[in-house]
C-alpha cells in the first residue's frame, strides 16, 4: 500500500498544481470589458483590497444575503483553514512555535468543519429551491469533504494512528525517499478521499476559492466617472 499511496499522491499533487495554475492563468486572461463593481463599492485600490479581505475572511456578501448559509459556510471554511494549517506539521521537520500553538485549535476545528458541511448538505435536501438546482456533483463534494473530516477526526479522537510514521511518509515523498505508511483503514480512506479532492479540485466548482480574486464585481473600484474603463483588447482596437 505504501507504493500505491506514494504514486497516488505524486499524481494528485501534479494534477492539482498544473490544473490550478492553468485555471488561474485562464481567470487572469479573461476579459473584463465593463466596469461592474457591486455597489456601494470602494473608490480606491486600498478600499478594494479591504473589501476583498472582508469577503474572503468574513464572507461579507453572503452574510448580507442569507444568515443561515453564511453561518454554515463560515464554519466549514474556517474549520477547514485551521485543519489545513494544523496539517503543516506533517511537511516540516521542525515544528515552529506558532504551529505548535495552533495544534489544539486545528484538532477541534474538525468538528466545526463537519458541522458546517452537514448544515450546507441539509439545505440541499430541505430547501426546495436549493434542492431543484442541486446536481449529483454537489452531493459528491459534500460527501467527500465530510468523509475527510470524519475519518480525520476519527483518527484523532477514536482510533489513533502512528502520526510519526505518517509524517515520515510525507517527508519522504518530498525528498523522494519513500518511507512505510502505517497500516490503518481509516488512514487509507482519509488519504484516498484527500487525493480524490486534489485530483478533481481544478475541474470543480470548488475553484471559487481562487476565482473570487478575479471577480470584476469584487476587484474593481467604483470610478467610472473619474477614470474610463478600457479593457486591453479594446485598447488595441482603438489603436488600430
Amino acid at each position: 500500500m505504501t507504493t500505491f499511496f506514494a504514486i497516488l499522491f505524486y499524481l494528485a499533487f501534479a494534477i492539482l498544481v498544473v490544473g490550478l495554475a492553468y485555471k488561474i492563468y485562464d481567470f487572469a486572461r479573461t476579459p473584463a470589458p465593463l466596469s461592474i463593481p457591486t455597489t456601494p463599492a470602494p473608490t480606491t485600490t486600498t478600499g478594494v483590497a479591504f473589501r476583498m479581505a472582508r469577503e474572503v475572511v468574513l464572507f461579507e456578501s453572503l452574510f448580507k444575503g442569507n444568515l443561515w448559509i453564511w453561518l454554515f459556510g463560515w464554519m466549514f471554511h474556517m474549520g477547514l483553514f485551521l485543519v489545513l494549517i494544523r496539517h503543516l506539521r506533517y511537511f516540516v521537520s521542525d515544528i515552529p512555535a506558532w504551529l505548535a500553538f495552533i495544534q489544539p485549535f486545528g484538532k477541534y476545528a474538525a468538528f466545526m468543519m463537519v458541522a458546517g458541511l452537514a448544515g450546507l448538505w441539509a439545505r440541499r435536501f430541505l430547501v426546495e429551491r436549493i434542492r431543484y438546482i442541486t446536481t449529483p456533483s454537489d452531493h459528491l463534494w459534500l460527501a467527500v469533504l465530510i468523509g475527510i473530516g470524519i475519518t480525520g477526526a476519527g483518527m484523532t479522537f477514536v482510533s489513533h494512528v502512528d502520526v510519526v510514521a505518517v509524517k515520515a511518509f510525507f517527508l519522504g515523498l518530498m525528498r523522494f525517499d519513500i518511507q512505510p505508511l502505517p497500516e490503518h483503514p481509516a488512514l487509507y480512506i482519509h488519504l484516498i478521499l484527500v487525493a480524490l479532492l486534489m485530483i478533481l479540485f481544478p475541474f470543480s466548482k470548488l475553484l471559487h476559492a481562487p476565482g473570487v480574486f478575479f471577480s470584476p464585481t469584487r476587484n474593481q473600484a467604483d470610478t467610472p466617472r473619474e477614470k474610463r474603463h478600457l479593457a486591453p483588447w479594446a485598447a488595441q482596437i482603438e489603436k488600430s
